[in-house]
């Protein structure tokens, strides 16, 4: 069954919270902002299970969360500030970044200013690459900073609450995923392939 090649991997993360604590809700939801994919779907839910079952805090986890996302998203401002646009011509099919994400970007910013990043850090997908467009628009770094990790802080505990309605009903949730499991990933899976293709079908 493939819930037993995907159970480990989420056994992984959630060691590794288990194991760091505080401080791996950090450095795991840094490296998912700076564009790698460790969905912050499967960290913070699992912070919710251990929330769950009292060892850990609510407003803690939330706000470690909060914190990796800001400390992941500077480089990739960063690098999307002093790259510029030609640096996503050129090199952002390797961070999953394409000329229309970049549009997107200008549209969402255009539209609703700074205030664009605070919302963006509430959407799925979006909420990974959204830096590096940031940067290459030269958004005040400051402002882009504080709704970062506000927008994120939101995130995070939404995340965090379903993980704990997840620990309260766990036996449930095992025996849906375990009956439906051939279903979601195939549904996941089709979802990361369509997103995969669209940004690298002309690289």
């Amino acid at each position: 069954m493939l819930h037993q090649l995907i159970d480990p991997i989420l056994q992984m993360i959630r060691d590794t919270v288990a194991s760091w604590g505080y401080t791996g809700i950090v450095v795991m939801m840094a490296i998912e902002s700076a564009n790698i994919p460790l969905p912050s779907e499967a960290i913070m839910p699992t912070a919710g299970i251990l929330v769950q079952r009292g060892s850990m805090n609510i407003h803690l986890a939330a706000f470690a969360g909060a914190l990796g996302c800001l400390l992941g998203s500077i480089p990739s401002y960063f690098l999307g500030r002093y790259g510029g646009r030609p640096f996503v011509e050129k090199y952002g099919k390797w961070f999953l970044v394409s000329q229309g994400d970049l549009a997107t970007a200008d549209r969402w910013v255009d539209r609703w200013g700074d205030w664009a990043f605070f919302v963006c850090r509430m959407l799925p997908v979006v909420r990974t690459f959204i830096s590096f467009p940031a940067g290459v628009l030269k958004a005040h770094f400051g402002i882009f900073c504080l709704f970062t990790f506000l927008g994120s802080w939101i995130w995070c505990y939404f995340l965090t609450w379903v993980g704990i309605k997840f620990g309260e009903n766990m036996e449930m949730f095992v025996n849906i995923w375990h009956k439906f499991d051939l279903a979601i990933v195939l549904v996941v899976a089709g979802g990361l392939g369509y997103y995969l293709f669209r940004h690298l079908k002309h690289s």
